[in-house]
């Protein structure tokens, strides 16, 4: 592809994820790509390292802009003249040509050449634009982290590495990173996880042996630790509670070494659906999904029988900003006034499984303490049969004693881990 032809291609895609309000922008680009197998790798990459610039940049870029509706053509063009294109190169790229992208109007070149010779970042910008967080989420962070904010909002900005997790069911890590090596795909051992590998430079992980045959699973090395917090052994039951697409799943199941008993449990269908081909590729099979509904007799019958529950709640998702930045761009105020007291609703219902003696893990990949610590304390005031367990000191905490990861402190995804025992 052409320059301009790439340009248009990264004007229709920015086009379609800021139309898409309610789907993640990793899964509109997908079907985008899906949609024109025309478009080659290098291409693709292209296409993406520019939308993803745009959404990196969507608050600063609205500052110069002068409005938040701008047109994703303003947004395309407005960044590359803070990245240092001039004016008539620029021109040349919105040329109208074949594949290339419409001419730019008169009132587009105006409100442009405002910006040219201009820098992204700007001294008088209020601090959440300057680091792309919305504005009512900047003072809750800034009480939480006080004179570390900076580099933990640093951090946030930007992009996330790419982790794998080595399936010990077929695997070993050296064996796994020497197939991810014969795939020239150079990983090294992760910092925190005994099963996580990090890939060094941006690759096509998914079409490769090691990955199609079930050697790695793409999974954060944060939320690796999450399953490595559940601490399942073999023969255990154990409950993934909200089991979504199934990646903490497959890690426990793993952990089990296959053995024993595993319901992955969801509200949605599709997600649950969506799991089986990947317990298929890493060879699990000790694992019942279930479908959670109104009026579910499940629960009920199961009451106090499982080992080991995991909560992985629905949250803000404020601890993957950097991999999903364009989920900076939806969340709202009302979205976490609505999440807390789902959150505490699905905390009493999942402790109703465990048994005593047995575990409750609680996490999210949340920054925000009104999700993580304020929920716990919540919940053990309500539940005096559950009691707080606190992590060795060989595991990154936080206060009172829980699992907490930030990008800056850790170079992972933000996530949080509590343990509550039922006593015995």
């Amino acid at each position: 592809m052409t320059p301009p032809a790439r340009l248009e291609a990264a004007i229709a895609l920015l086009t379609e994820i800021l139309t898409a309000t309610n789907r993640p922008a990793d899964g509109v680009a997908n079907n985008f790509f899906r949609a024109r197998r025309f478009i080659g790798s290098s291409d693709r990459r292209a296409v993406s390292d520019r939308v993803w610039s745009v959404i990196r940049a969507h608050r600063r870029l609205d500052w110069w802009l002068g409005h938040d509706d701008a047109t994703p053509r303003l947004r395309v063009a407005g960044l590359l003249l803070l990245e240092g294109t001039k004016m008539p190169a620029l021109q040349d790229l919105f040329s109208g040509g074949k594949f290339a992208p419409n001419t730019l109007g008169q009132e587009e070149r105006a409100v442009l050449r405002r910006l040219e010779g201009r820098n992204l970042n700007h001294y008088s910008m209020p601090e959440p634009v300057r680091h792309e967080i919305p504005d009512w989420v900047f003072p809750i962070l800034e009480a939480q982290y006080r004179d570390a904010l900076g580099h933990e909002l640093a951090a946030m900005a930007r992009p996330a590495p790419l982790d794998l997790r080595v399936n010990t069911l077929k695997t070993t890590r050296e064996e796994a990173q020497a197939a991810l090596a014969a795939e020239d795909i150079e990983a090294v051992p992760a910092k925190f996880s005994p099963w996580g590998l990090r890939v060094q430079s941006r690759q096509m992980i998914t079409t490769g042996k090691a990955f199609t045959e079930g050697l790695v699973e793409i999974q954060d090395e944060g939320s690796q630790l999450v399953a490595m917090l559940v601490d399942a052994y073999p023969g255990m039951r154990v409950a993934d509670y909200c089991a979504g697409a199934g990646g903490k799943t497959l890690a426990i199941a793993m952990r089990m070494n296959n053995r024993g008993h595993i319901v992955a449990c969801d509200v949605s269908a599709p997600r649950l659906a969506g799991a089986v081909r990947r317990l298929r590729r890493a060879g699990v099979h000790n694992v019942e999904q279930h479908l959670l509904i109104s009026g579910d007799k499940w629960a009920k019958r199961n009451s106090q029988k499982y080992d080991r529950v995991l909560v992985d709640a629905p949250c803000t998702g404020t601890g993957t900003w950097r991999r999903n930045p364009d989920a900076r761009m939806r969340l709202v105020a009302q979205d976490l006034a609505e999440l807390l007291p789902k959150q505490a609703m699905i905390l009493d219902a999942a402790s109703a499984l465990v048994r005593p003696g047995g575990k409750l893990v609680y996490a999210t990949c949340s920054l925000l303490a009104q999700e993580n610590e304020d929920q716990v304390r919540a919940f053990l005031s309500r539940h005096p049969t559950f009691r707080s367990r606190p992590l060795p000191e060989t595991w990154p905490t936080g206060p009172g004693g829980a699992m907490s990861l930030t990008p800056s402190q850790h170079d992972t995804d933000g996530f949080f881990g509590a343990v509550l025992e039922r006593v015995p």
